[in-house]
C-alpha cells in the first residue's frame, strides 16, 4: 500500500476524534461545573532509512537522517480544570467552589465520587443530595424540618436557623477534597469524577484553608467552555480533515495514472 494512504488515514481518524471532543465541549457549554477536554496527539513510529550520524564516507558522517513518519493518533483526552465563571442564583442550596477542590459525593455502592457542580437539594429525610441523581453529599448533612434559613460559610460550615432560637445551629461541615493531578480523574458522567491511579489519592481539607477553594453560597460555577474558541478549533480540525482527504484523493489519482499507463 502507498504509505501516504495509511498516513492520511491516521490523520482522518485523529481529526474525527478531535471533532468528537470539541462537540462534547460545545454540547456541555451550559452544564454547571463542566470542565472542557482537549485531544492530545502523538506522532507514530518512524521508518529509519538512514540514521543521522551514520558514516557516509571516510571521516564523514551524515548530518541528517532519513526518517519517514507513519502518521498520528490521539493518545489522551485531557480535562482542563480552569475556573468557570460565577452565576448568582440566590438559592441557599446552590454552591460553587472558588478555587481548587471538589465536593465529595457518596455513590449508591458506598464509594466516593467528586464534583464541581454545587446544585444541591434535599431528599425526603432532609439530607443534602445532588439534584440530578439524589446522591448523598458528604459527610451526610441533614437539615431540620423546621429550619427557616440555611447558611453556608466560606469554610463550608452549614448552619440553620429555627423558629424561637436566636442563635444559628451548626448541622455539618462540607467535605472538601483535592488531587495532585485532577486531570487524572476519570469522568463518570452526571458531573462526577472518580479517583484513579493517575490522579493520586484525595487530599481532604477545609474550604478556604489548606489550599482549598472557598465555598460561595447562592452561586454556581458555569462551564469553562469558551464557545468561540471551540468553534475556531472545530474549523481548524475540519480543514485538517479536508487536507488529509485531499492527500488520499491525490494518491488515488497517482495510482490510477500508473495503472492506466503501465
Amino acid at each position: 500500500m502507498q504509505p501516504a494512504l495509511w498516513i492520511s488515514k491516521t490523520g482522518l481518524d485523529a481529526q474525527q476524534t478531535d471533532i468528537s471532543v470539541i462537540s462534547n465541549n460545545v454540547a456541555n457549554a451550559s452544564t454547571v461545573g463542566f470542565k472542557k477536554s482537549r485531544a492530545v496527539f502523538e506522532d507514530l513510529l518512524y521508518q529509519s532509512v538512514n540514521q543521522a550520524g551514520g558514516v557516509s564516507a571516510a571521516n564523514t558522517k551524515l548530518p541528517n537522517g532519513l526518517d519517514i513518519g507513519a502518521g498520528t493518533k490521539v493518545v489522551a483526552t485531557q480535562k482542563l480544570f480552569t475556573q468557570g465563571n460565577m452565576l448568582t442564583t440566590d438559592n441557599s442550596l446552590d454552591m460553587m467552589i472558588e478555587g481548587p477542590g471538589f465536593f465529595e459525593i457518596q455513590m449508591p455502592d458506598g464509594t466516593a465520587a467528586y464534583t464541581r457542580n454545587g446544585q444541591f437539594t434535599l431528599d425526603d429525610s432532609g439530607q443534602m443530595v445532588t439534584s440530578g441523581s439524589g446522591y448523598l453529599v458528604m459527610p451526610g448533612i441533614t437539615i431540620p424540618d423546621d429550619a427557616t434559613s440555611i447558611t453556608v460559610s466560606a469554610e463550608g460550615e452549614v448552619s440553620v436557623k429555627s423558629p424561637g432560637t436566636a442563635e444559628s445551629q451548626v448541622v455539618g461541615q462540607l467535605t472538601m477534597s483535592d488531587f495532585i493531578n485532577p486531570s487524572g480523574l476519570q469522568p463518570k458522567g452526571q458531573n462526577l469524577y472518580i479517583e484513579t491511579g493517575a490522579s493520586g489519592t484525595p487530599i481532604q481539607g477545609t474550604a478556604s484553608l489548606d489550599g482549598m477553594g472557598a465555598v460561595r453560597q447562592g452561586a454556581l460555577e458555569t462551564s469553562n467552555v469558551n464557545v468561540t474558541e471551540e468553534l475556531v478549533n472545530l474549523i481548524e480540525s475540519q480543514r485538517i480533515y479536508e487536507m488529509n482527504s485531499k492527500v488520499i484523493s491525490a494518491v488515488d489519482q497517482m495510482l490510477s495514472y500508473v495503472n492506466q499507463q503501465l
